[in-house]
């Protein structure tokens, strides 16, 4: 005689409960097409015979060159300046922190346009600070190259921010304190032992960081402008080419979303739990 597994009835229950109601399926199938059939069509489209042609084009090279060393210059930046940030907001207890983190994180929410022109009235040469920095060291940061980097460190460092942020807030603070009471100094705490902890999200922050600096365009465009060679990144030679040569916008495109797909599969633990220990 066989007898029924263990938990038989309880997991096929458990399945009953798992099935999605046909109300909510219908929809939730309309944001699916709505979402993947764009870029169904983008792979559709696609000049896959003239690619290699399109993408060793002088302007498309200089564009990926540019988008490249930009993007990698504010990861840079914003892992030099975002992982103290992020520590002084997950473990400083001093009064206004949480006003802090709020202001650090709105750019997360705020249109990149008008990012732009905030940077434009910070460092354009009758800004705030521009001024100065024209009139005392003769430096006029907006319309050019290093305009983009500091237009991409805006938008794209509070996404590393906030991934360090958490990372330290919950992170055993046990080996700091046993590190500390050996004789450690705090500086010698946070890189020999704070640091190597939060490793995993360090490294997911910065990815994510480079992804979102690579595809900006509306900071860019209003803080830096549109010039080949100088400051014409992927999204605004895509911007361009869309107008006049279809076919190099799509290559671009193209490589823009392998980039996001790639940083979709490094993150995919991350996003989806799968990597939760």
């Amino acid at each position: 005689m066989r007898t029924a597994p263990s938990g038989g009835p309880r997991r096929a229950l458990g399945r009953r409960r798992e099935r999605v109601p046909w109300p909510l399926g219908v929809p939730a199938a309309l944001a699916v097409l709505l979402l993947l059939v764009p870029l169904g069509g983008l792979l559709v489209r696609a000049p896959w015979e003239g690619l290699p042609r399109i993408l060793l084009t002088p302007e498309v090279r200089e564009a990926l060159r540019l988008s490249l060393v930009c993007a990698s210059l504010a990861t840079l930046v914003s892992v030099v300046l975002g992982v103290p940030l992020a520590y002084v907001l997950a473990r400083s207890q001093a009064p206004g922190v949480r006003l802090l983190r709020a202001l650090v994180t709105l750019p997360l929410v705020l249109p990149p346009v008008v990012g732009g022109v905030a940077l434009l009235l910070a460092f354009g040469r009758n800004g705030i600070v521009g001024r100065y920095l024209d009139a005392w060291f003769g430096i006029t940061v907006p319309f050019s190259t290093p305009a983009v980097v500091v237009a991409e460190t805006f938008v794209a460092m509070p996404f590393l921010v906030v991934a360090v942020e958490g990372a330290l807030r919950t992170a055993d603070r046990g080996y700091d304190e046993a590190a500390a009471t050996l004789g450690a100094s705090r500086m010698t705490v946070f890189l020999r032992v704070t640091l190597p902890i939060i490793r995993p999200a360090l490294v997911a922050g910065a990815v994510l960081c480079w992804a979102r600096a690579l595809g900006e365009f509306g900071a860019t465009a209003t803080f830096a402008g549109n010039f080949e060679g100088t400051t014409r990144t992927m999204p605004l030679a895509v911007y361009n080419a869309i107008q006049t040569d279809p076919d190099a916008a799509i290559a671009l495109s193209l490589v823009l979303l392998t980039v996001s797909v790639t940083v979709l599969v490094v993150l995919r633990g991350r996003w989806t739990g799968q990597g939760a220990a």
